[in-house]
């Protein structure tokens, strides 16, 4: 498919194959693993779709903020990074770079990290995949909740309007030059389904550095330094592509950090009043 029709980047597509990947798995203990494919994936899957579906109309109440964010970056390091960023190292379509190209992969695994981890914690670390599963669901309720009462406009896009200097947006042009085209759908199509002001907080940003803080306990000490890696690299390619100022990515991992510990926070209760249930006195 990917030859043929492209990349599936759209959450409904990418939800199929994960899932016929997972039920392959399920077939050698079909009738103990398949209910429990349903059950503990259905919610998961359905309130993203949903996240995906509303996040589209979530500029309908509140006009879209541009300066806010412009401001804070040009507080913190004098000038807006992206403007920056790109008059030293863009050098336009026709003479793409090697770092062009990294940004775009980078990019591009927001749309599949974060369920591909969520596949094999439920394959081979199951007990995590619960937590896990409602960190990233607590992470996208939180980013919607602010989409909807702080619409924010993009670097890219206040360039396009005049209140930034020109800057490029980057992910479709390097994706023009690469040999494998993407496919949307129902989610990613039309108006009303996109939303070109949910930029603040940056959920790519966010989801690089929950997917970090969830691992970091479970992966070997030599793997850790990438999951440091990780989140940073997400951050320089979305502010170097223009799709996100750095302040729409230091909220994303503030965000990200609180759905971490909020969850946690919840297990380690909930095993706490296990355990006295456990241990009290008849």
């Amino acid at each position: 498919m990917i030859a043929f029709v492209g990349i599936p980047t759209a959450k409904d597509r990418l939800f199929a194959w994960l899932l016929l990947g997972l039920i392959a798995f399920c077939l050698a203990d079909a009738k103990r693993l398949l209910p429990r494919l349903v059950l503990e994936w259905s919610p998961f899957i359905g309130f993203l779709l949903a996240y995906d579906l509303l996040r589209g109309v979530a500029d309908s109440v509140f006009t879209a903020h541009v300066y806010p964010q412009l401001r804070v970056d040009e507080w913190l390091f004098g000038v807006v990074p992206t403007v920056w960023l790109q008059d030293h190292f863009w050098h336009g379509e026709n003479d793409l770079r090697w770092w062009d190209y990294a940004a775009w992969a980078v990019y591009l695994t927001h749309f599949f990290a974060t369920f591909l981890v969520a596949g094999v914690l439920w394959l081979w670390w199951h007990k995590y995949f619960r937590p896990y599963a409602a960190m990233v669901a607590t992470l996208a309720a939180l980013g919607f909740a602010t989409y909807v009462l702080f619409p924010a406009v993009p670097p890219w896009l206040a360039s396009e309007n005049g209140q930034l200097a020109p800057t490029t947006r980057l992910v479709p042009i390097v994706w023009s030059h690469i040999p494998i085209e993407h496919f949307s759908t129902l989610f990613e199509k039309g108006h009303h389904y996109a939303n070109d002001v949910a930029a603040v907080p940056s959920l790519h940003a966010g989801y690089a550095l929950l997917i970090s803080l969830y691992l970091w306990r479970l992966v070997p000490r030599w793997v850790r330094p990438l999951l440091v890696l990780y989140p940073l690299a997400m951050t320089a390619a979305l502010v170097y592509s223009g799709e996100h100022y750095v302040s729409d990515c230091l909220l994303g991992w503030i965000y990200a950090v609180a759905a971490f510990a909020a969850v946690e926070l919840v297990r380690h209760r909930v095993s706490f009043r296990r355990l006295a249930v456990a241990f009290a006195p008849d």
